[in-house]
């Protein structure tokens, strides 16, 4: 499975409430809750992602309370891929359950920049930095996490190979 999206890159230690505030947790809906995805530390990003777009950030993605609504959020907005030097371990877990891969590689983070334009291979575990020619390699997802994302959560993974 192969993501191509223009980036854009967070901080550490973003947690779930900053990507989904806690005033939204009584919405169900993937797409409504993307747009209030990162609301109160970058308010322009839900009315300009696009899908596809990739999110990059520094150490211990997705911190705090283990609600899911958080990767639902990004999913919702249409973020294919979310790129971190490390994530807390609960949300990782979450971005599997839904279908929303997910890559460690801190070098990568290291180099690429808010707006470029990012390739991804997740049976790999490559990613390439389109923009500046750069390429990186990331401890990719293990297979079933991934063959879970592929069918589009745990769910649908389940659906598919087990009923």
């Amino acid at each position: 499975m192969k993501i191509e999206g223009r980036v854009w890159k967070f901080g550490r230690d973003v947690d779930t409430d900053a990507v989904i505030p806690a005033k939204y947790l009584n919405l169900q809906d993937p797409k409504e809750l993307g747009r209030h995805c990162m609301e109160n530390i970058r308010p322009d990003f839900a009315k300009s992602a696009k899908p596809g777009d990739i999110v990059v950030a520094e150490e211990n993605f997705g911190c705090g309370s283990s609600r899911e609504h958080a990767p639902l959020a990004l999913k919702g907005l249409g973020i294919s891929c979310v790129i971190a030097k490390s994530f807390a371990r609960i949300f990782f877990r979450n971005c599997v359950n839904i279908g929303l891969p997910v890559l460690e590689a801190p070098e990568a983070v290291d180099a690429i920049q808010d707006g470029d334009e990012v390739s991804v291979d997740l049976e790999n575990g490559t990613i390439e930095d389109i923009t500046h020619g750069l390429k990186f390699k990331a401890s990719p997802m293990p297979q079933l996490a991934r063959e879970i994302a592929e069918a589009g959560g745990l769910i649908e993974y389940a659906k598919q190979h087990l009923l």
